[in-house]
């Protein structure tokens, strides 16, 4: 015969575990909605505290989604609305290799022809894309979480009209405003 008061006990300090050990959460709050977006620390360690970082400085607040192809990917946190680049920390090693995949939602970092690169900047999938994927044999975009609420909105930003603004191709006419960037958990 089993003793309930101790499975009763052990299954709240399960429970408890895994919400002390659950992954970060972000809110994106954005012009055209809020994208709530699971970090896999994981995976992405290096990545994710990178993003957190940066959101629990306030540094995408007021930033935009500079970047909008339409069924492929928005991409934002370094520009203004007037598109001057915010100074960011130093670069990140690339963590392309940790079994996520650039599928639709996930949230992945954008970085130069360098692969070291990344600081600040990410985006979010619109579709699968396959060939941003790391191999063996060349660097792919580090994906670190995935969007749980707010498809829709991102979907939203995927269709918003665009054009060209001084350096920059596929920006958005209206400017899509990253106002704040939370930490759920």
């Amino acid at each position: 015969m089993f003793n309930v008061k101790k499975l009763a006990f052990g299954a709240a300090m399960l429970a408890a575990s895994a919400v002390c050990f659950a992954a970060p959460k972000v809110e994106i709050v954005t012009s055209e909605g809020n994208i709530v977006v699971n970090l896999n620390e994981k995976a992405a360690p290096t990545t994710v505290a990178n993003f957190v970082k940066y959101a629990k400085e306030g540094f995408y607040n007021g930033t935009i989604f500079h970047r909008v192809i339409n069924n492929f990917m928005i991409q934002g946190g370094g520009f203004d609305r007037n598109l001057h680049q915010k100074s960011t920390h130093a670069p990140i090693k690339l963590e392309d290799k940790n079994g996520l995949k650039n599928t639709v939602g996930t949230i992945a970092m954008a970085r130069t022809n360098n692969p070291d690169s990344a600081t600040s900047q990410f985006f979010i999938n619109l579709k699968d894309n396959d060939f941003l994927n790391g191999t063996s044999t060349k660097d792919g975009y580090a994906v670190f979480g995935e969007v749980v609420t707010g498809m829709d909105v991102v979907r939203k930003i995927g269709r918003a009209p665009t054009g060209s603004k001084g350096f920059m191709d596929d920006v958005p006419v209206r400017p899509v405003i990253i106002e704040s960037v939370k930490v759920l958990k």
